[in-house]
């Protein structure tokens, strides 16, 4: 379940920000790669320093969060649950427990499609979009043998995770740069001043506060056969667009081509979706979720989108067909 960057154009204009007008209103932006990907976070406050103080803000939070969660950090927690799976269980901070147990909690509800322990898979296929010999089923299967989230045993008591089969390992590609960019809102958004901001996690995007429209921020969904060109656009307050996309991390094998997420329960690459947007409060929710659309596929993702509250779905098949869950308005050009 390996996330790759996803293309969402934001358009917004700065108002007023606690009784300032429109012309005493300052931004500040930065473009730079944590977590392994293209961050940017913009923020806009009373005045420019304030503005910049409240991103530098968020490029720490985000700092912490990858040092706490990487699994390519040997120094990390997630690194030490791994080093100890089938041996012992490790203790950790409440941070991390907190969302090992959230991630367990969209494991139940996608009935395994979102799992953190996929991350045995993650080596077993390059996703350079050139024509490549799929692995053994023997293989494919071994590593498959290793994911089950329900082999992640949570002890609240003592604070400790541990993964009951030696080999098993568990990684946040999937919704480790969602959280981030929910933490990150919640340090940006606290600085005294600050009127609205974004967070874009490669894709991941969180908005909050105001832009100067009445109807909210406005978010151009780019078009998967060709990225630079939109589809149409959605206008959303105070919530996160996560959107999943094969536009640029994929590879084909007789014709066929396979997305970058991974079905945890076969093992192979996804197909038939180019990508999945999802519409939520709450960035880290909507990482997951969308990853569990891939690998569920449009009837099966759509059918969840809509039970769920809150939280809507715009997904383009590799027909090019675009569904739409029961609640998201599109609006086309």
């Amino acid at each position: 379940m390996i996330k790759y960057i996803a293309h969402i154009f934001l358009l917004f204009s700065l108002t007023s920000c606690h009784g300032q007008t429109p012309n005493t209103r300052e931004s500040h932006k930065e473009v730079l790669k944590l977590m392994g990907t293209r961050f940017e976070l913009t923020a806009t406050a009373i005045d420019k320093l304030t503005a910049e103080r409240s991103v530098i803000d968020g490029i720490q939070e985000i700092k912490r969060i990858e040092a706490l969660i990487s699994s390519w950090q040997s120094t990390s927690q997630t690194s030490e649950i791994n080093r100890n799976a089938g041996i012992k269980p490790v203790v950790v901070d409440s941070e991390l427990y907190e969302l090992i147990a959230r991630s367990l909690k969209v494991s139940v509800l996608t009935q395994g499609a979102f799992d953190i322990s996929f991350a045995s898979m993650e080596r077993l296929y390059k996703f350079d979009k050139e024509e490549q010999e799929l692995p053994s089923e023997s293989t494919r299967m071994k590593a498959v043998g290793l994911i089950d989230y329900k082999s992640i045993i949570m002890d609240p008591n003592n604070r400790s995770v541990y993964l009951a089969k030696i080999g098993m390992k568990i990684g946040f590609g999937a919704i480790g740069k969602g959280y981030a960019a929910n933490r990150a809102k919640i340090v940006m958004q606290s600085r005294l001043g600050i009127g609205g901001g974004v967070v874009n996690a490669a894709g991941d995007l969180v908005v909050w506060g105001e832009n100067g429209k009445e109807s909210g921020w406005t978010i151009q969904i780019s078009d998967p056969k060709d990225i630079n060109k939109s589809l149409g656009w959605i206008t959303i307050q105070n919530a996160s667009v996560v959107t999943s996309g094969d536009y640029e991390k994929y590879f084909t094998n007789q014709g066929t081509r396979f997305a970058h997420i991974i079905n945890p329960q076969t093992g192979l690459p996804t197909t038939g979706i180019k990508s999945a947007t999802i519409v939520s409060p709450d960035g880290e929710l909507g990482d997951a979720i969308a990853t569990a659309v891939f690998v569920l596929g449009p009837t099966e993702g759509l059918k969840l989108i809509n039970k769920l509250k809150n939280v809507e779905a715009l997904v383009i098949t590799d027909n090019d067909e675009i569904l739409t869950s029961k609640n998201l308005e599109l609006n086309n050009y």
